[in-house]
């Protein structure tokens, strides 16, 4: 989906918009949807797939996130990357972004990031996703760019080591008061969308946040302080996108590299 032509808009070079992109602007996590795409091209299997992503929602339904838990993530992210090139991984993004994320994108939510950009807004997606995968998502839908988890790179390989901390909770909020400053944004002006209590830290610090397809956490809170609430699920289609939705980034992101450190062993 390409964002719509239409009449020159004067820029707005002080307002921008920031948008989750797991169960926000896209159905379920947009990892998983990678991870899929891998399975399908026997980086392993459907069934370790399905194993392994299970297992991450036991975890989140029974428990909650706890430093051991990120930390737990990240390093099986690392053994997601480590030893793939940064060109294997794009292609495959675009791949399998076609394949399997495109039929996701939430149109109403998509619709929000097109108001933002006919307003002359520009529009960034901040998420845990890889930065490389989330730059993808973002070029596609016509936004300004991405933020995303950075994993280091030298001559083109993945090494197994991140350049910073996953970008998740507190650290979106660190990521997005930083691009501010560097692009010269007023925050007050600006508005944040996401679907997860994980990101109060990022709705915070804008103007205006919205709480969009919000898990039970963030839908009570967006009541308390009055920030608006968008939900785009209706009847079965809530239902079905119920248990993806408890898939952080992070979590699953854990499953993928679970996944493929499995195959390691086993070559």
């Amino acid at each position: 989906m390409e964002r719509g032509a239409g009449a020159p808009t004067e820029i707005d070079l002080t307002a921008a918009a920031f948008f989750d992109v797991d169960n926000t602007i896209m159905m379920g996590a947009s990892i998983f949807h990678f991870a899929r795409g891998l399975a399908a091209r026997k980086f392993f299997s459907n069934s370790d797939l399905a194993k392994f992503a299970l297992q991450q929602v036991m975890f989140r339904v029974g428990g909650r996130e706890t430093a051991d838990g990120i930390r737990s993530s990240r390093e099986q992210a690392l053994s997601f990357v480590a030893g793939h090139t940064v060109a294997e991984l794009t292609t495959l993004g675009e791949e399998i972004y076609d394949e399997l994320m495109a039929d996701k994108i939430w149109p109403g939510t998509r619709a929000l990031a097109q108001m933002h950009l006919d307003a002359g807004q520009r529009v960034w997606l901040v998420t845990a996703t890889p930065v490389e995968l989330a730059t993808i998502i973002a070029r596609r839908l016509g936004l300004t760019g991405a933020l995303g988890t950075v994993a280091e790179s030298v001559d083109g390989v993945f090494t197994g080591k991140l350049v910073g901390e996953m970008l998740h909770g507190p650290a979106k909020a660190h990521a997005v008061r930083s691009l501010a400053a560097k692009e010269g944004l007023d925050l007050r002006r600006c508005t944040a969308y996401s679907d997860s209590s994980n990101d109060v830290p990022m709705l915070s610090v804008v103007g205006t946040a919205v709480a969009v397809n919000p898990d039970s956490g963030l839908r009570e809170l967006a009541r308390k302080r009055g920030w608006e609430i968008r939900d785009f699920r209706t009847g079965r289609k809530a239902a079905k996108i119920g248990v993806p939705s408890v898939l952080g980034a992070g979590a699953v992101a854990g499953a993928v590299a679970a996944g493929l450190a499995y195959r390691k062993r086993a070559v």
